[in-house]
């Protein structure tokens, strides 16, 4: 499924509740441009039993009590696999890209996710922080808003 096939999915899939679409449609961009800096078109991530994403806290050596939680997102099934091994009753699944850039901004308390673009290489990872997507999306969010209102202000003053 290519970017914008996933795009449609993601809004396809939204409850039609008269502006979830809209905004999916309005953040779409966003959601575009993250994905578009990341080589693959899937990932796999890995899921505990009640289906919720494992989230790994990282401790930063050099600042103790400094900590960020984290995803990780794998191009090669295989080496998700390898990680849900070595986890207790996880399993690995494989999502759109833009499907899992979306879920970010769900996750309560998530920092980042970092992917892993070369299957076997686990060392280096592209991480996209959450404030990166939550910025990029507020902008497309504020411009949305902005065509609302000018649309609003446009009707006549005496319609009934």
């Amino acid at each position: 499924m290519d970017l914008d096939q996933q795009i449609q999915a993601l809004i396809e899939k939204a409850p039609p509740d008269g502006s979830t679409p809209q905004i999916l449609e309005a953040i779409a961009p966003a959601l575009l441009l993250m994905a578009q800096q990341l080589q693959h078109l899937e990932y796999s991530i890995l899921q505990a039993i009640d289906q919720s994403w494992a989230i790994v806290v990282l401790s930063n050596l050099k600042q103790p009590g400094r900590e960020k939680r984290v995803i990780y997102a794998w191009s090669s099934l295989q080496d998700a696999l390898q990680a849900a091994a070595a986890g207790d009753r996880l399993n690995s699944v494989s999502l759109p890209v833009t499907h899992i850039l979306f879920q970010m901004i769900a996750l309560e308390g998530l920092d980042s996710i970092v992917f892993f673009e070369s299957p076997g290489n686990l060392e280096v990872g592209t991480e996209i922080t959450r404030e990166q997507v939550q910025n990029l999306i507020n902008v497309y969010l504020q411009q949305y808003r902005s065509t609302l209102q000018s649309n609003s202000s446009n009707l006549p003053p005496d319609i009934a």
